[in-house]
């Protein structure tokens, strides 16, 4: 009993930060594994955007584990508190979303996270249920529990203010609702990026004030993006999307370096830490391609990957043109900066000007070297890079 304990703990461990009161974790484990009771994870998504990235789950990865050895996910959707926005490493106040774009969103997010997490281990709780009746007496019981002095301690906050940048008031309740969240829910563990340690140990906080059991926090590191620097985001474009299509999830996965393949592996596998090993002894490329080929699969079936496999070999190793390419028809002579912009090949001409000069744009194969070059009647296969092509005709 005790191995199954160390073994489910050292899964849980992988890839983590840290853990606050490791002790509380263990007694979950061991009251699973002895009485088979389960215990609560909870983790909160602000739906502030429609769609999710391979960055985000990680902590769903982290969830799915736990319900391998008794975790019953609590997938916190914060309909509430994406109205007010999540002041974390941000340099101005976000923007207020209207309900309808929240609850919008919060569908897309529904759909998503059940690729990755049980369905029979997860109870979906959105957090207006409980906070829209707070009330004002509520919320201002709540104020009560944390000083402006604590509050801007927070790194976040504590820039803002010394550069006289505005911090709303409503920025200062996020932690307490979130905090407040896992008193209503009764969590036995909240996980979470390493950004949001204050806002987890509010939760702590509050259920202590609340003559609750506190709950163990689990902070997990921010995934870095396809350039293996900066954390994944959409605006830096350095992303994956959870329902981007196969070749191209299989695309980008493939391109990361052989060290980011490993870290992916330990954050976003579920593979165990002893086939990870064995795969340390292959070949990194034969590793990455089962990387690539476990993701996809997840997102779109075992199928989809080895198409999105066959694919990439006969694109990249062959040097041969996708099969699936879409077509853009122009009617009379097109500069290739508006045609190219058009086609979605790039996102503004000084970037198709960018990657001229770096001799990563081809037509019908061969490199283009003119910026101010015209297409006149015909058809040509564009691409820009290894992975977008177009088709573009000129009548």
């Amino acid at each position: 009993m005790q191995n199954k304990i160390q073994e489910a703990l050292a899964e849980i461990k992988r890839g983590s930060l840290e853990i606050i009161d490791e002790a509380k974790l263990i007694s979950c484990l061991k009251n699973y594994f002895e009485n088979g009771k389960n215990w609560l994870v909870k983790s909160g998504f602000d739906p502030t955007a429609t769609d999710i990235h391979f960055g985000h789950t990680v902590l769903l990865n982290k969830i799915a584990q736990m319900q391998k050895f008794g975790g019953i996910a609590q997938f916190l959707i914060g309909d509430f508190t994406a109205r007010i926005g999540d002041p974390t490493g941000k340099t101005q106040t976000r923007k207020v979303l209207s309900r309808e774009d929240v609850l919008k969103n919060a569908e897309t997010y529904k759909e998503q996270v059940f690729k990755i997490l049980d369905p029979a281990k997860t109870r979906v709780v959105f957090n207006s249920e409980w906070l829209n009746d707070l009330g004002s007496a509520g919320l201002i019981s709540l104020a009560m529990e944390l000083s402006v002095a604590r509050m801007l301690e927070r790194d976040d906050f504590e820039k803002r203010y010394k550069s006289g940048a505005s911090i709303a008031i409503a920025e200062f309740l996020y932690p307490l609702l979130q905090g407040y969240d896992s008193v209503v829910l009764e969590s036995d563990i909240e996980v979470g990026g390493s950004d949001q340690k204050f806002n987890m140990l509010m939760g702590r906080q509050l259920q202590n004030r609340y003559k609750k059991s506190e709950q163990a926090v689990l902070t997990m590191p921010l995934l870095e993006g396809l350039d293996g620097v900066q954390k994944m985001s959409k605006s830096l474009g350095n992303y994956i999307g959870v329902n981007e299509d196969a070749n191209t999830q299989f695309a980008k996965i493939l391109s990361v370096s052989d060290d980011q393949m490993w870290r992916w592996f330990e954050l976003l596998s579920s593979k165990t830490l002893g086939e990870i090993a064995e795969l340390k002894t292959a070949h990194p490329k034969a590793a990455k391609e089962t990387l690539a080929i476990e993701l996809v699969s997840r997102y779109h079936g075992a199928m989809a990957a080895q198409n999105a496999k066959e694919e990439f070999d006969r694109v990249h190793k062959n040097n041969e043109i996708p099969s699936d390419i879409e077509e853009f028809e122009f009617s009379g002579a097109i500069w290739i900066g508006k045609a190219f912009v058009e086609a979605k090949l790039v996102n503004s001409t000084s970037e198709l000007s960018r990657m001229i000069q770096s001799r990563s744009v081809k037509i019908n194969g061969a490199l283009a070297g003119d910026f101010k070059a015209e297409l006149v009647a015909g058809e040509y296969i564009a691409q820009v890079g290894k992975r977008k092509f177009a088709k573009i005709k000129v009548i």
